[in-house]
């Protein structure tokens, strides 16, 4: 059966596997997406199915049955699913020898694969270097997963950056992605990857942060170099917070005090984040390019201490595969984009499947 995942379960299999389709969801991919529009039974393993999983429940068909393996009898029991509560993977043990004999129809598996080899072609697309000004988080996810070793333990956490990760990055072995969105925790990532050092320094984590989320949170950068625990962090500078002034914008908004250039100052100016890391001991470098990311990350390998990247990034080019997310917009407004941004939410409303 085709397998997509969650945003907690992306790292369980390997990008290549011949089950996997791809990220579900609102980060998700166009490939799941559109399978689970068809499916006719989701099993839903380990997964609270949040909105962000189920595209605030518009993902999946009307009548589409949910069969929920979960050791949180509340989670289980989400939209009128047949509650298995219980560990994952015995549950799965036993579900597997109990459907000895049984297949699902090849023809399904093979559309499967023909919308993840689609999805794959367009991460290609969006990941290949251009003549841009600034290069998109999508390129700059490419060049990191292209040197990161199999190994590797990749960490993100708010922002702009779950999302074209969990659309970007292929997994080369399990349990070496971390992405914690369940709260979209910002300042998560650096002390995070601090303590994956600690717990196995036999591989390297790798952090990727956004200028926003780095502000709010950078001072175990300091910790890691005193304590002698190694962590390579890229710092894309997109200016501000600037995937709330995308979705500021996606509900009739203009642009206001999330991007730096919109701050009430009259020269907005920005941080030089690779001389703040220095001050902190660690070792750094500002990159202009791709190819000065790709040299940088090799350099970064060989170094014997937390070791930071920044380079600046596109604030408004995103990696498709969305699905809808139910975000409340004003029923009044004197914007007419305002207005219409409410009337779209009001459609969108009305595909949510009925549940408790």
């Amino acid at each position: 059966m085709p397998v997509a995942e969650t945003i907690a379960g992306k790292g369980a299999m390997t990008h290549d596997h011949p089950a996997h389709v791809g990220p579900i969801g609102i980060l998700g991919s166009s490939s799941a997406n559109a399978l689970a529009a068809e499916a006719d039974v989701i099993v839903a393993v380990g997964t609270r199915l949040m909105d962000f999983v189920t595209g605030s429940w518009t993902c999946f068909a009307p009548d589409a049955k949910f069969i929920s393996i979960n050791a949180a009898r509340w989670d289980a029991t989400k939209h009128k699913a047949l509650a298995i509560v219980g560990d994952a993977r015995e549950t799965i043990d036993e579900l597997a020898g109990r459907l000895a004999g049984w297949r699902a129809p090849s023809a399904w598996m093979e559309r499967g694969r023909a919308l993840f080899a689609a999805w794959n072609a367009k991460l290609d697309e969006l990941q290949r270097p251009t003549n841009a000004p600034v290069p998109t988080y999508a390129q700059v996810v490419g060049v990191v997963n292209a040197k990161a070793g199999e190994r590797d333990y990749l960490i993100t956490a708010a922002g702009g950056l779950p999302g074209e990760l969990v659309k970007n990055w292929r997994v080369k072995q399990p349990n070496t992605f971390d992405c914690e969105f369940g709260f979209s925790c910002m300042g998560y990532e650096i002390a995070a990857g601090w303590g994956k050092a600690m717990a196995d320094p036999s591989r390297t984590p790798i952090v990727m942060v956004g200028d926003g989320t780095y502000m709010m949170m950078n001072s175990d950068i300091y910790s890691s170099v005193l304590a002698g625990h190694k962590m390579i962090v890229i710092v894309c500078d997109n200016g501000g917070y600037a995937v709330i002034n995308r979705l500021q914008n996606a509900k009739g908004t203009p642009s206001f005090n999330n991007l730096i250039r919109d701050c009430r100052v009259k020269e907005p100016f920005a941080v030089d984040f690779a001389k703040n890391a220095e001050s902190m001991g660690a070792l750094t470098r500002h990159v202009e390019s791709l190819a000065e990311l790709g040299e940088a990350l090799d350099w970064a390998k060989t170094t014997d201490r937390t070791t930071v990247i920044s380079i600046v990034s596109d604030a408004f080019t995103w990696s498709p595969g969305d699905a809808w997310w139910d975000v409340g917009v004003p029923e009044v407004s004197a914007r007419e984009s305002v207005r219409a941004a409410y009337e779209a939410q009001r459609q969108g409303r009305a595909k949510q499947r009925v549940g408790v």
